[in-house]
Protein backbone atom coordinates (compact mmCIF):
# COMPACT_ATOMS: atom_id res chain seq x y z
CA UNK A 1 0.00 0.00 0.00
CA UNK A 2 1.24 2.97 -1.35
CA UNK A 3 1.20 6.03 1.37
CA UNK A 4 -0.66 8.91 -0.34
CA UNK A 5 -0.10 12.48 0.28
CA UNK A 6 -2.59 14.14 -0.61
CA UNK A 7 -4.41 12.49 2.83
CA UNK A 8 -1.53 12.62 4.51
CA UNK A 9 -1.53 16.59 3.98
CA UNK A 10 -5.19 16.46 5.14
CA UNK A 11 -4.50 14.27 8.21
CA UNK A 12 -1.85 17.14 9.39
CA UNK A 13 -4.14 19.67 8.92
CA UNK A 14 -6.87 18.14 11.42
CA UNK A 15 -4.12 16.79 13.86
CA UNK A 16 -3.00 20.67 13.73
CA UNK A 17 -6.22 21.99 14.69
CA UNK A 18 -8.20 19.12 16.03
CA UNK A 19 -10.68 20.13 14.28
CA UNK A 20 -12.31 18.98 11.07
CA UNK A 21 -14.27 22.59 10.40
CA UNK A 22 -10.99 24.68 10.92
CA UNK A 23 -9.28 22.41 9.00
CA UNK A 24 -11.52 22.01 5.81
CA UNK A 25 -11.34 25.74 5.95
CA UNK A 26 -7.48 25.94 5.86
CA UNK A 27 -7.57 23.49 3.08
CA UNK A 28 -10.20 24.99 1.06
CA UNK A 29 -12.26 22.10 0.74
CA UNK A 30 -15.35 20.97 1.94
CA UNK A 31 -15.62 19.10 5.46
CA UNK A 32 -17.33 16.11 4.54
CA UNK A 33 -14.83 15.59 1.67
CA UNK A 34 -12.10 15.99 4.52
CA UNK A 35 -14.07 13.27 6.40
CA UNK A 36 -14.01 11.15 3.96
CA UNK A 37 -10.29 11.01 3.16
CA UNK A 38 -9.27 11.13 6.81
CA UNK A 39 -11.44 7.66 7.21
CA UNK A 40 -10.12 6.35 3.60
CA UNK A 41 -6.54 7.28 5.37
CA UNK A 42 -7.40 5.24 8.21
CA UNK A 43 -8.55 2.56 6.18
CA UNK A 44 -5.19 2.46 4.47
CA UNK A 45 -3.45 2.11 7.57
CA UNK A 46 -5.54 -0.32 9.35
CA UNK A 47 -5.82 2.46 12.17
CA UNK A 48 -7.69 4.81 14.09
CA UNK A 49 -6.05 8.40 13.82
CA UNK A 50 -8.88 10.44 15.95
CA UNK A 51 -11.13 9.80 18.61
CA UNK A 52 -14.04 12.27 18.10
CA UNK A 53 -16.88 12.51 20.58
CA UNK A 54 -18.96 15.44 22.22
CA UNK A 55 -15.96 16.76 23.82
CA UNK A 56 -14.13 17.12 20.54
CA UNK A 57 -11.39 15.83 18.57
CA UNK A 58 -8.16 14.00 19.81
CA UNK A 59 -4.88 12.00 18.25
CA UNK A 60 -5.27 8.37 19.28
CA UNK A 61 -1.58 7.04 19.91
CA UNK A 62 -1.52 5.49 16.05
CA UNK A 63 -2.36 9.18 14.68
CA UNK A 64 0.67 10.68 17.58
CA UNK A 65 3.02 8.47 15.87
CA UNK A 66 1.79 9.55 12.24
CA UNK A 67 2.00 12.64 12.99
CA UNK A 68 5.97 12.44 14.05
CA UNK A 69 6.67 10.80 11.08
CA UNK A 70 4.47 12.65 8.82
CA UNK A 71 6.58 16.78 8.92
CA UNK A 72 9.45 14.68 7.57
CA UNK A 73 7.81 12.78 4.83
CA UNK A 74 5.81 15.81 3.52
CA UNK A 75 9.36 18.26 3.66
CA UNK A 76 10.81 15.21 1.71
CA UNK A 77 8.20 15.11 -1.08
CA UNK A 78 8.40 19.31 -1.18
CA UNK A 79 12.27 19.00 -1.81
CA UNK A 80 11.95 16.26 -4.68
CA UNK A 81 9.67 18.92 -6.09
CA UNK A 82 12.07 21.60 -5.74
CA UNK A 83 15.12 19.68 -6.84
CA UNK A 84 13.58 18.34 -9.73
CA UNK A 85 11.91 21.79 -10.76
CA UNK A 86 16.18 23.21 -10.31
CA UNK A 87 17.19 20.25 -12.42
CA UNK A 88 14.95 21.14 -15.20
CA UNK A 89 15.95 24.58 -15.29
CA UNK A 90 19.44 23.05 -16.42
CA UNK A 91 21.30 24.86 -13.46
CA UNK A 92 23.88 22.69 -11.07
CA UNK A 93 23.62 24.66 -7.96
CA UNK A 94 24.26 23.31 -3.72
CA UNK A 95 22.30 25.76 -1.38
CA UNK A 96 24.74 25.67 1.55
CA UNK A 97 22.97 26.92 5.09
CA UNK A 98 25.27 27.92 7.73
CA UNK A 99 25.04 29.34 11.30
CA UNK A 100 26.45 32.87 12.19
CA UNK A 101 29.96 32.19 12.79
CA UNK A 102 30.80 28.89 10.60
CA UNK A 103 32.76 30.04 7.62
CA UNK A 104 31.61 27.92 4.45
CA UNK A 105 34.77 29.61 2.48
CA UNK A 106 36.87 26.92 2.79
CA UNK A 107 34.81 23.81 1.99
CA UNK A 108 33.01 25.91 -0.80
CA UNK A 109 36.69 26.22 -2.13
CA UNK A 110 37.42 23.05 -2.03
CA UNK A 111 34.70 21.95 -3.48
CA UNK A 112 34.11 24.32 -6.61
CA UNK A 113 38.20 22.51 -7.30
CA UNK A 114 36.51 19.24 -8.37
CA UNK A 115 33.47 20.92 -9.17
CA UNK A 116 33.68 23.67 -10.91
CA UNK A 117 30.35 23.67 -13.19
CA UNK A 118 28.02 23.29 -9.82
CA UNK A 119 27.51 26.90 -8.23
CA UNK A 120 27.60 27.21 -4.43
CA UNK A 121 25.26 29.37 -2.79
CA UNK A 122 25.24 30.16 0.91
CA UNK A 123 22.62 31.19 3.41
CA UNK A 124 22.58 31.82 6.85
CA UNK A 125 19.91 30.38 9.09
CA UNK A 126 18.67 30.63 12.57
CA UNK A 127 18.58 28.12 15.53
CA UNK A 128 14.90 26.87 14.79
CA UNK A 129 15.02 27.25 10.92
CA UNK A 130 18.17 24.47 10.65
CA UNK A 131 16.01 20.81 10.37
CA UNK A 132 12.82 22.36 8.40
CA UNK A 133 15.20 23.82 6.01
CA UNK A 134 17.21 21.26 5.53
CA UNK A 135 14.26 18.47 5.02
CA UNK A 136 11.95 20.77 2.50
CA UNK A 137 14.95 21.78 0.51
CA UNK A 138 15.43 25.21 0.64
CA UNK A 139 19.12 24.15 1.78
CA UNK A 140 20.80 20.80 0.58
CA UNK A 141 23.95 21.13 3.28
CA UNK A 142 23.90 22.77 6.15
CA UNK A 143 26.64 23.70 8.73
CA UNK A 144 24.38 23.54 12.23
CA UNK A 145 24.97 23.94 15.65
CA UNK A 146 23.63 21.29 18.18
CA UNK A 147 21.05 21.10 19.66
CA UNK A 148 18.82 19.89 16.05
CA UNK A 149 15.69 17.46 15.85
CA UNK A 150 17.52 14.64 14.05
CA UNK A 151 14.89 13.11 12.71
CA UNK A 152 15.07 12.40 9.35
CA UNK A 153 18.66 13.82 8.82
CA UNK A 154 22.28 12.26 8.50
CA UNK A 155 24.34 14.67 11.15
CA UNK A 156 28.25 14.13 10.95
CA UNK A 157 30.02 16.30 13.81
CA UNK A 158 32.50 18.57 12.47
CA UNK A 159 34.36 20.59 15.47
CA UNK A 160 33.95 22.30 18.87
CA UNK A 161 34.06 25.60 20.01
CA UNK A 162 34.09 27.64 23.44
CA UNK A 163 31.33 29.55 24.44
CA UNK A 164 30.84 32.67 26.29
CA UNK A 165 28.27 34.56 28.29
CA UNK A 166 25.54 37.02 27.08
CA UNK A 167 25.39 39.48 29.97
CA UNK A 168 23.68 42.83 30.46
CA UNK A 169 26.20 45.46 30.56
CA UNK A 170 24.99 46.68 34.07
CA UNK A 171 25.16 43.11 35.35
CA UNK A 172 27.36 42.64 38.66
CA UNK A 173 29.84 39.88 36.25
CA UNK A 174 29.95 42.26 32.85
CA UNK A 175 33.33 43.99 33.57
CA UNK A 176 34.84 40.69 34.31
CA UNK A 177 37.44 38.74 32.39
CA UNK A 178 35.94 35.69 32.36
CA UNK A 179 33.51 33.74 34.29
CA UNK A 180 32.86 29.98 35.50
CA UNK A 181 29.12 28.20 35.51
CA UNK A 182 29.33 28.47 39.67
CA UNK A 183 29.31 32.12 39.00
CA UNK A 184 26.09 32.11 37.04
CA UNK A 185 23.89 29.82 39.38
CA UNK A 186 20.44 30.81 39.92
CA UNK A 187 20.49 33.47 36.65
CA UNK A 188 17.62 33.36 34.68
CA UNK A 189 18.29 32.03 31.03
CA UNK A 190 16.90 33.63 27.80
CA UNK A 191 17.15 30.34 25.64
CA UNK A 192 16.12 29.15 22.48
CA UNK A 193 14.62 25.52 22.63
CA UNK A 194 13.54 22.88 25.63
CA UNK A 195 15.79 23.78 28.46
CA UNK A 196 16.70 20.27 28.99
CA UNK A 197 19.44 21.39 25.38
CA UNK A 198 20.57 24.53 27.76
CA UNK A 199 24.49 23.89 27.65
CA UNK A 200 24.98 24.69 30.99
CA UNK A 201 25.21 21.59 34.13
CA UNK A 202 23.91 23.88 36.55
CA UNK A 203 20.36 25.01 37.32
CA UNK A 204 19.18 28.16 35.13
CA UNK A 205 15.36 28.99 36.08
CA UNK A 206 13.82 29.81 32.54
CA UNK A 207 13.43 33.69 31.80
CA UNK A 208 9.95 33.43 30.16
CA UNK A 209 11.39 34.17 27.10
CA UNK A 210 11.77 31.39 24.45
CA UNK A 211 13.48 33.33 21.64
CA UNK A 212 13.31 32.58 17.38
CA UNK A 213 17.17 33.85 16.80
CA UNK A 214 19.80 35.92 18.24
CA UNK A 215 18.18 39.31 17.35
CA UNK A 216 15.38 38.70 19.97
CA UNK A 217 17.61 36.96 22.47
CA UNK A 218 20.10 40.28 22.74
CA UNK A 219 17.31 42.19 22.98
CA UNK A 220 15.64 40.48 26.18
CA UNK A 221 18.94 40.12 28.11
CA UNK A 222 20.35 43.54 27.40
CA UNK A 223 16.66 44.70 28.76
CA UNK A 224 18.04 42.80 32.09
CA UNK A 225 15.22 39.54 31.79
CA UNK A 226 18.10 36.90 31.55
CA UNK A 227 21.63 35.93 30.55
CA UNK A 228 22.22 33.49 27.39
CA UNK A 229 25.27 31.64 25.86
CA UNK A 230 26.49 31.73 22.28
CA UNK A 231 29.37 30.08 20.33
CA UNK A 232 32.29 32.42 20.43
CA UNK A 233 32.86 33.01 16.57
CA UNK A 234 28.98 33.87 16.50
CA UNK A 235 29.51 37.01 18.46
CA UNK A 236 31.53 38.44 15.86
CA UNK A 237 28.44 38.83 13.96
CA UNK A 238 26.12 40.26 16.63
CA UNK A 239 26.80 43.18 18.18
CA UNK A 240 24.31 45.30 20.69
CA UNK A 241 25.13 48.09 22.44
CA UNK A 242 23.84 46.95 26.01
CA UNK A 243 24.93 43.47 26.22
CA UNK A 244 28.76 42.02 26.88
CA UNK A 245 30.30 38.88 25.73
CA UNK A 246 32.39 36.90 28.93
CA UNK A 247 34.14 34.07 28.07
CA UNK A 248 33.33 30.99 29.86
CA UNK A 249 36.17 28.27 29.84
CA UNK A 250 34.22 25.64 31.89
CA UNK A 251 31.09 25.54 29.99
CA UNK A 252 30.92 22.60 27.48
CA UNK A 253 31.92 23.50 24.13
CA UNK A 254 29.58 24.23 21.06
CA UNK A 255 29.59 21.99 18.74
CA UNK A 256 29.09 22.70 14.73
CA UNK A 257 28.20 19.42 12.48
CA UNK A 258 27.28 19.12 9.01
CA UNK A 259 23.84 17.91 8.10
CA UNK A 260 21.91 16.65 5.19
CA UNK A 261 18.55 15.61 4.76
CA UNK A 262 18.96 11.81 4.70
CA UNK A 263 17.02 11.23 1.43
CA UNK A 264 19.13 13.58 -0.48
CA UNK A 265 21.53 11.14 -1.59
CA UNK A 266 23.70 12.41 -4.50
CA UNK A 267 27.58 12.42 -5.55
CA UNK A 268 27.80 15.93 -5.18
CA UNK A 269 26.13 16.35 -1.62
CA UNK A 270 28.80 13.69 -0.84
CA UNK A 271 31.61 15.49 -2.01
CA UNK A 272 30.69 18.54 -0.14
CA UNK A 273 30.77 16.53 2.87
CA UNK A 274 34.04 15.05 1.92
CA UNK A 275 35.15 19.06 1.34
CA UNK A 276 33.74 19.73 4.80
CA UNK A 277 35.36 17.55 6.85
CA UNK A 278 38.71 18.17 5.12
CA UNK A 279 38.85 21.94 5.85
CA UNK A 280 37.12 21.32 9.65
CA UNK A 281 40.26 22.25 11.07
CA UNK A 282 40.39 25.33 8.63
CA UNK A 283 37.17 26.49 9.31
CA UNK A 284 37.22 26.14 13.00
CA UNK A 285 40.77 28.51 13.17
CA UNK A 286 38.78 31.46 10.92
CA UNK A 287 37.16 32.68 14.01
CA UNK A 288 39.24 35.84 14.05
CA UNK A 289 38.22 39.05 12.41
CA UNK A 290 40.93 39.54 9.82
CA UNK A 291 39.98 35.80 8.54
CA UNK A 292 36.29 36.44 8.53
CA UNK A 293 36.77 40.01 6.81
CA UNK A 294 38.97 37.50 3.50
CA UNK A 295 35.59 35.15 4.03
CA UNK A 296 32.77 37.49 4.06
CA UNK A 297 34.56 38.98 0.42
CA UNK A 298 34.50 35.19 -0.91
CA UNK A 299 31.15 34.65 0.27
CA UNK A 300 29.56 37.54 -1.63
CA UNK A 301 30.99 35.94 -4.95
CA UNK A 302 29.16 32.53 -3.83
CA UNK A 303 26.09 34.03 -2.52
Amino acid sequence: MDLDLRKLRYFVAVADQLHFGRAADELHIAQPVLSRQIRALEQDLGASLFTRDRHGVALTDAGRQLLADAGPLLASAHAVRRRVSVAARGSRRLTVGFRAGIPVIPAARAFEARHPDVVVDVQRIEWDDQAPMLLDGRIDVGYVRLPIDEAGLHVTPLYTEPRVVVLPTGHRLAGKEEVTEADLTGEPLVWHADPSTQPTRRPHPNAGYLVRGVDEMLEHVAAGRGISFLARSATLFYSHPDVVYVPIPDMAPDQVCLAVAASHTSPVVDDFFTAAQSTAEITAECGNYEMWQLGGEAASKHG
